[in-house]
Formats: C-alpha cells, sequence, structure tokens
C-alpha cells in the first residue's frame, strides 16, 4: 500500500511509463509548432521560395480560368486540363529550367504532331485491315528508335524530356486516329492548350521576379571559395588552440568546419544541372557568344579536389594520437600565418568571380612564400622530434619485436633439418594445429586491445601526427595554384573586365564574427582603391 501511495503520489522511484496513445497525442500537439518553425527556416534560407510558390499559385488560377470561364471552354473544349498539367510540369524555380522544359515540351508536340499527321496520310490510303497493321508497325518501330536515342549523352543531357513528350503525343494521336477522324482537330487543340500552358510559365520565368540558374551557378562557386578559407583558417587555428579549451567537442555532422567543405564536396550534381538550365537563358553579355558556363564546372570539380585537403585537415583534429601542445607550440606561428595567408588568396579569388574582374597575377604572395620558408626552417631545426631518439632501443618494442622474428625464424629453419618419421610426428602436428586455432581465436578476440597496447608503447616520433599535418598543409598550398589556374581561364572566357594598376586590391582582415563558426576567425575583406 505504501509503494502504490508513492507511485500515485509521484514520490517513488518508479516512473511512470507512457502509453502509445499520450506519446502520440504529444506528437500531435508538438506538430504545429513544428511546421510552424520549418516554414520560417525554409523561407528565411531563401526568400524566393515564398515568390516562386505566390507565382506557381497565380499560374495555376490564370490556367484554370480555361475551364471556370464559358467562352473559353467553348473554344478548348476538355483539352484545357493538359493546360494546368504543362503549368505543374513545366514551371520550375528558375528560368532555365523553365526554358528548357517549355521548349522541351513545345518541341516534342510540335514534331510528334507533324509525324501524326504524315503517318496518318499513309495510313489512310489503305484499307481498314492494313491501316491497323500499318499503326501497330509505325508505333512499334517510332517507339522503340525514339527510346534507344535517350541513350544517347547528348540528347539524354539535353533532350529527354522533349523525347518522352514526342513519344507520349506521338502515340496518343497515331493510336487515337484509328477510332476519331478528326484528329486534326484533336491534334491543334492538345497543341494550342501546351502552348498556352508554356506560355504563361515562361511569363512568369522571365518576366516576373525571375530567378536566373547562371546566377545561382556564379554565386555558388563565390560561396564554395568562401567555404573553402573559412574552413582551412579555422582547422589550422583550433589545432593550435589549447588542448584544455577543446573539451566541448561538436559532431561531425554538427561541425561548422564540416559543413563549409562539405557544402564543396556535394556540388557536383547541382553545378552540372545549374550548368545546363543556365545554357538555355539569355545570353548576359555582348563580347561573349557563348557563356562559358562549362567552366564553372571545371572549376567546381578544381575546388573538389582541392577540398579533400581540407578534409584531411580536419581528420587530424580528430584522430586517436596526437602531438602534445608543447611540440605544437614550436611550429604554431609558421602554420597559421600559412593558413591566413592561404584564406586571404582563396578569398581574393572569390571576390574577383564575384565582381566579375580578372584576378590579380600576384595572388601568391609573397607572405604565404615565408610562412612556409619558416615553416621548412621550424622543422629542419628540430630533427630529433621527427627522427626520434636512440636511449631507450632496449625498450623499444618494435626493435625488441623485429629481433624475436628473427630469433624465432632462426629457430625454426633449424629444425628442418631434423625431420620425424613416426606416428608420434603425427600426433604432435595435429596437437599444434588445434592449439594454433585456439590461439588464433583467442588473438582475434584481443586484436583490437592489444593494438591500441603496442602502439602507444612503440616509440614513434611524437611530432610524427604533426608531420602529417604539416605535410597536408603544405599540399594544400600546392594545389592552390591549380585553382588559381581555372580562376584565371574562367575569367579570359567570360570576358572579366580587365585589371587595371588602379583598381588592385587590398585583403586585410577585421575581426568580426561570423556565423556557424565554431571559433571567430577574421573576416577578409576587399577595399577597392580605384
Amino acid at each position: 500500500m505504501e509503494m502504490a501511495g508513492n507511485q500515485i503520489s509521484g514520490e517513488g522511484d518508479v516512473p511512470v511509463k507512457k502509453t502509445c496513445m499520450d506519446i502520440l497525442l504529444e506528437k500531435m500537439r508538438r506538430l504545429p509548432g513544428l511546421v510552424w518553425q520549418t516554414t520560417l527556416k525554409v523561407g528565411g534560407e531563401d526568400p524566393r521560395r515564398v515568390i516562386h510558390s505566390l507565382k506557381v499559385g497565380l499560374s495555376l488560377t490564370l490556367v484554370s480560368l480555361l475551364y471556370l470561364l464559358e467562352p473559353l471552354f467553348e473554344g478548348i473544349g476538355q483539352n484545357a486540363i493538359w493546360t494546368l498539367m504543362t503549368v505543374v510540369v513545366v514551371l520550375e524555380f528558375t528560368a532555365g529550367a523553365t526554358l528548357c522544359k517549355g521548349l522541351n515540351r513545345g518541341l516534342g508536340t510540335l514534331a510528334a504532331s507533324l509525324l501524326a499527321f504524315l503517318i496518318e496520310f499513309v495510313a489512310d490510303k489503305s484499307g481498314h485491315v492494313c491501316r491497323a497493321i500499318f499503326i501497330g508497325v509505325a508505333v512499334f518501330l517510332i517507339g522503340a528508335a525514339t527510346t534507344y536515342t535517350r541513350f544517347f549523352p547528348y540528347i539524354k543531357k539535353n533532350y529527354e524530356y522533349g523525347i518522352v513528350i514526342f513519344l507520349l503525343t506521338f502515340n496518343l494521336i497515331t493510336v487515337s486516329s484509328y477510332r476519331i477522324h478528326d484528329v486534326l482537330a484533336l491534334a491543334h487543340q492538345r497543341f494550342y492548350t501546351i502552348a498556352i500552358g508554356c506560355g504563361i510559365c515562361l511569363f512568369m520565368s522571365l518576366l516576373v521576379f525571375p530567378n536566373w540558374s547562371g546566377e545561382d551557378l556564379h554565386n555558388s562557386t563565390v560561396l564554395k571559395l568562401e567555404g573553402l578559407a573559412i574552413s582551412i583558417e579555422a582547422c589550422v587555428n583550433e589545432y593550435f588552440q589549447e588542448l584544455e579549451s577543446q573539451g566541448n567537442e561538436h559532431k561531425l555532422s554538427e561541425d561548422p568546419i564540416y559543413k563549409n567543405y562539405k557544402a564543396v564536396l556535394d556540388s557536383k550534381s547541382s553545378d552540372e544541372t545549374l550548368a545546363l538550365h543556365a545554357s538555355w537563358e539569355p545570353r548576359h553579355s555582348r563580347r561573349c557568344n557563348r557563356y562559358p558556363w562549362q567552366q564553372y564546372v571545371k572549376l567546381g570539380g578544381v575546388l573538389r579536389h582541392f577540398g579533400y585537403t581540407a578534409v584531411a585537415l580536419h581528420g587530424c583534429l580528430h584522430s586517436e594520437i596526437q602531438t602534445t601542445h608543447s611540440v605544437r607550440a614550436l611550429f604554431r606561428d609558421p602554420c597559421i600565418r600559412a593558413a591566413k595567408e592561404l584564406s586571404k588568396v582563396l578569398m581574393e579569388l572569390a571576390d574577383s568571380i564575384k565582381n566579375h574582374r580578372r584576378c590579380s597575377p600576384g595572388l601568391l604572395s609573397d607572405q604565404l612564400h615565408e610562412a612556409l620558408q619558416d615553416l621548412n626552417t621550424a622543422i629542419k631545426s628540430q630533427p630529433r622530434l621527427f627522427l626520434g631518439s636512440d636511449h631507450n632501443k632496449e625498450t623499444n618494442m618494435l626493435v625488441l619485436a623485429a629481433a624475436t622474428a628473427n630469433q624465432k625464424f632462426n629457430k625454426d629453419s633449424g629444425r628442418l633439418s631434423s625431420v620425424k618419421t613416426d606416428s608420434s610426428a603425427l600426433l604432435e602436428w595435429k596437437g599444434k594445429k588445434v592449439g594454433e586455432q585456439f590461439k588464433e581465436s583467442e588473438r582475434k578476440t584481443l586484436r583490437p586491445t592489444l593494438s591500441k597496447i603496442v602502439i602507444t608503447s612503440l616509440e614513434f616520433s611524437e611530432a610524427l601526427p604533426f608531420a602529417a599535418f604539416a605535410s597536408l598543409l603544405v599540399e594544400t598550398v600546392a594545389r592552390l595554384d591549380l585553382v588559381i589556374e581555372e580562376v584565371e581561364e574562367l575569367g579570359r572566357l567570360a570576358c572579366f573586365k580587365e585589371l587595371k594598376p588602379g583598381d588592385e586590391t587590398i585583403v586585410t582582415c577585421e575581426r568580426t564574427p561570423r556565423k556557424n563558426i565554431r571559433n571567430p576567425q577574421p573576416q577578409f575583406i576587399s577595399e577597392g582603391l580605384g
């Protein structure tokens, strides 16, 4: 009774178990707030999503008038439903995507209608039975040939949607013509309704708050360069922080450094899609016959290759074996200087692309070379850190393991001369085999524990993890040349404005807090002097 009273009053240690209905009701109570938070988050990340949603709603309202207004319904009829379907399918977020889909849909419908008229004209000259056979053969041949062309790389990349619409329209008109004699009116109505739907979509995409795929690709390239600059400098600064201040570790998925370079590594498909849709958009410059959108894709590939070093640098922060802070402090200044100058170069590249101007020819500054030279000098001044000492070779487990292996090999090779031929040798061999199997299973069980004991017992150089970190930092500087070459090529192909002596920029550091950065780092600001 006392225990029951405690459970009822809430003073007991036994918690009250929630039922499935209680959990469901709690989730239902939290659902409106969760939906509202998600709505604000999605709209806050990109306000253009709200505008696009309103544009789609307005377009659907306009095409619904073909059904709602009696004069328009009498002129188009039941085929007005194709206008509604066209708006739902064609109207995309960017103008390039809408142009790509709209023109593919229009050209596919027009080509299918013309081919269907030709098939109908030839089939109409034959008898009733021959006409059915001819239509069946035509549907088979056109369907097989059209489907096979979808596997061509160029067709699949640019016109796959148009091929699907062509195949759908051709089959609808051709097969319907066997039962419906007024196939010309059917084709006219279908083409008109699709043309009306595509026209409304193009009007909304090109003239009402347009979103350009080329602009998105351009801005995403700038953000990727800035994200890499922030990630690399933040990795180096965090590596040389006090070990005591690193107690609040973030999960990898929540790490802001991880989010910055992850956006670069995951950008391949989005870059290719944006470049494809941007190629359908109107030209942005009269000086270029064709804007080099594919050069943005190529630059994105180089940035992903460059971003792998940021991944490796970030991995050094979370590795199991770490160099002591006292050893890191010996090389702190040159490494931080190198990362700072490296970030300046990346920010200058981002600024040049953002402002459509050529980058400065002397991007690899003297300060970066001096920082690397100082790092090289500092490493050479501490040879014993990287080569290890010889004072305790007797306790070095690596040396002892090698000596033991040599002794065992010599003993085993000596036994080979004495070979037993009696039955006791067979029994002894079986016993050894069973014992080895038992030891092997035991070794597999203890292997994770023993491996850590051996690693900590070996006399590796205590600066070995830092050597890996420093080599990755130097590799990052080496790969920077490839990024600069691609940016220069982009500026040449896109006809960016020439960098005049009076337009040179100075990249300065200013301590300002940034979002999504674990430890605020200097923010680089380009100031024009012209």
